[in-house]
């Protein structure tokens, strides 16, 4: 059945290897990954919006805070992402690199800005990733200095060195992947989310009046009487749905049915009677705005809902994690950073990958950011501002998607599109009142990011561009050779290169320096779909250049990681028969020079070349026999 929206058909999510499983184990398992970072908003969104207004929390205040956290878990989340933005999936996968990848595809060409759009998503992702594991632990660890017992222990300093321990352990774990306690996640978030839901009412009951939050009036009535210190409290209310980009991001991995069953049956009841809970605690014991989470735990249940807390504070910092290497893996794939060590952890579910280099930057980030703001408070200034970015991205690109691929009107473009910037451009006008407060942190980090991902593709465009410009075609090559007749050896060459039209730098050095030609020449290239997998059917495709030579495309979709022996195995089908521990891999490396000519500035050359430098060996990265292959240099100027 086609989506009402006009977007990818409802059976291409049925397709999807990870759809086997049934419904609601899918459901399950997406509370445990998906809503992790919404589900621990409850700690500190209410305090945080709360601590905002003048001259304490008076009863029109807290009707005001309540409304405008439920109007955004329904607009924000309910409608945005759950209803419209999760019909934008890529071939079943969700995200900003996804929906960058399909508005490209629905253009027709490569637009510079959609490219800059999604770089830009994807580096505030990433710091949106430093952060979340910070506050949401930090936040979680702080409950224990209120403790019976206890809590005299738990000094400013004593709380950041057992946070930063938790976090510490929760990224050396994270090389042993998560699939034997992934299957622990679902449960434990799901008994989490109907404790907030009980807890809630358990306060709804003995203040009913703050059912009257459920109107927008009092949300908008405090905005409006509170002038530019609404704005403030309005990016404090942000907090509450931080983490519904999650709900897009993880679609591929269980698929829109699941993600929404699991959101409007379990996630916004809950949260919503939490929220509410809290504004009738606060109604009826005004002290309880310091920290209304705290004050809406009943004593006798303190230990075993505090340890559950730490428990889902830490999962929620898992999703972001994994989050971030899917993240990279993907960005890899479109060209947007150097190859990187991806290693996987499970022989059975794609999903499960683990990035060295990007578990230490976000650990080294996350301890940081815990030395600079100290307190989740004051994180929560720099909380948020990523989130809004990304989220104001998400709904430009899937205007692209829903004009060009989707065929909407221009009148109902506007109509989707218009009062949603309006809401997200209202919430990021709230966020960067905090960019002195601690928002330039994320800022300054994305925008680090930004300038690597747009230094390594331009730089990547403009060194092959020059090398297509100095090298010979392929076709001329195999004809001289013809007419020359070359010294031949046995056995097959496969020269790797990213233009399949020209003759490799590897074949040319190669014919110099040993001046022989194999009996069977193969000019290999990998290309990326914008398609999150390819079929085992489309993966190889052949095309004869005459008796010497044959070109061979392997194609990979961006979420998936090159195997060259297997892809390689699908060859015999299709005529192309060799043993691999025969065959030899020219790989051609290149030795790049900076010039002040090169089309980016000399401090840009530099970075590049850093980057160059640093990549990932090839022959790691695409599985090759490292006895199979033979390294020939080059030196290039750009």
């Amino acid at each position: 059945m086609a989506d009402p929206a006009g977007g990818a058909l409802e059976a291409s999510e049925e397709s999807h290897p990870s759809r086997k499983q049934g419904l609601w184990a899918l459901a399950i398992g997406s509370v445990g990954v998906v809503f992790g970072d919404i589900g621990t908003s409850p700690l500190y969104a209410m305090r945080a919006a709360l601590s905002h207004i003048r001259g304490g929390p008076s009863d029109v205040a807290v009707l005001g805070v309540v409304s405008l956290i439920f109007w955004a878990l329904i607009i924000v989340v309910t409608i945005k992402y759950v209803i419209f933005v999760m019909r934008a999936d890529n071939k079943g996968e969700g995200g900003t690199l996804a929906l960058m990848a399909l508005a490209q595809r629905a253009l027709g060409r490569r637009s510079t800005m959609v490219f800059m759009l999604g770089v830009c998503g994807a580096a505030l992702f990433y710091g949106d990733g430093l952060i979340t594991p910070a506050v949401s632990v930090l936040s979680a660890v702080e409950l224990l200095k209120d403790a019976p017992d206890v809590g005299r222990f738990f000094t400013p300093t004593t709380i950041l060195f057992s946070a930063a321990a938790v976090l510490v352990g929760l990224f050396m774990a994270q090389s042993r992947g998560t699939a034997s306690v992934g299957r622990f996640f679902g449960p434990i978030m799901v008994v989490w989310f109907l404790l907030l839901g009980v807890l809630g009412v358990a306060h709804i009951v003995e203040a009913p009046v703050v059912l009257k939050g459920l109107s927008p009036y009092y949300g908008v009535h405090l905005l409006v009487n509170n002038g530019i210190l609404g704005f403030v409290i309005l990016g404090s209310v942000f907090l509450a749905v931080t983490g519904a980009e999650a709900l897009y991001a993880d679609m591929g991995h269980f698929g829109r049915t699941p993600i929404r069953l699991a959101w409007l049956c379990l996630a916004l009841p809950c949260l919503t009677l939490q929220y509410f809970g809290q504004g009738a605690l606060v109604l009826t014991h005004p002290e309880a705005a310091k920290d209304p989470f705290f004050a809406i735990i009943p004593h006798f249940a303190y230990w075993p809902i505090l340890l559950l807390t730490i428990v889902a504070t830490v999962i929620a910092s898992q999703a972001v994690i994994t989050g971030a290497f899917s993240m990279t893996q993907q960005a890899v794939q479109l060209g947007l950073l150097p190859r990187i060590d991806i290693r996987r952890t499970s022989e059975t579910v794609a999903g499960q990958i683990f990035v060295p280099s990007v578990n230490r930057m976000l650990m080294i980030g996350v301890l940081v950011l815990l030395v600079l703001f100290r307190t989740s408070d004051n994180m929560a200034s720099a909380y948020g501002i990523a989130v809004t970015g990304t989220m104001v991205i998400t709904v430009l690109l899937e205007t692209v998607v829903a004009r060009r691929f989707w065929k909407w009107s221009l009148a109902g473009v506007l109509a989707y599109a218009i009062p949603l910037l309006f809401i997200d451009l209202s919430f990021l006008g709230a966020n960067l009142v905090k960019v002195v407060e601690g928002g330039w942190f994320p800022l300054s980090f994305g925008a680090a990011l930004v300038v690597i991902m747009w230094t390594w593709s331009r730089g990547t465009q403009i060194l092959t561009d020059k090398v297509r410009r100095d090298s010979v075609p392929l076709l001329d090559l195999s004809e001289i050779l013809r007419g020359r007749g070359a010294h031949r050896v046995p056995g097959t060459a496969i020269f790797l290169t990213s233009d399949p039209d020209t003759a490799p730098v590897a074949l040319m050095h190669n014919l110099k320096h040993n001046k022989v030609l194999h009996e069977k020449n193969v000019v290999l290239t990998i290309e990326t779909a914008e398609t999150p997998r390819v079929r085992e059917a489309d993966r190889v495709r052949i095309e004869p250049v005459n008796d010497d030579f044959k070109k061979l495309i392997i194609t990979y979709g961006f979420m998936e990681s090159p195997n060259l022996p297997k892809a390689l195995g699908l060859c015999r089908k299709l005529g192309l028969k060799f043993d691999i521990m025969a065959t030899s891999f020219f790989l051609g490396r290149r030795s790049v020079v900076p010039s002040a000519q090169s089309g980016m500035p000399l401090w840009q050359d530099k970075l590049f070349i850093f980057l160059m430098k640093n990549a990932a060996n090839p022959t790691d990265f695409y599985k090759i026999p490292p006895g199979r292959v033979v390294e020939l240099g080059t030196q290039v100027t750009i």
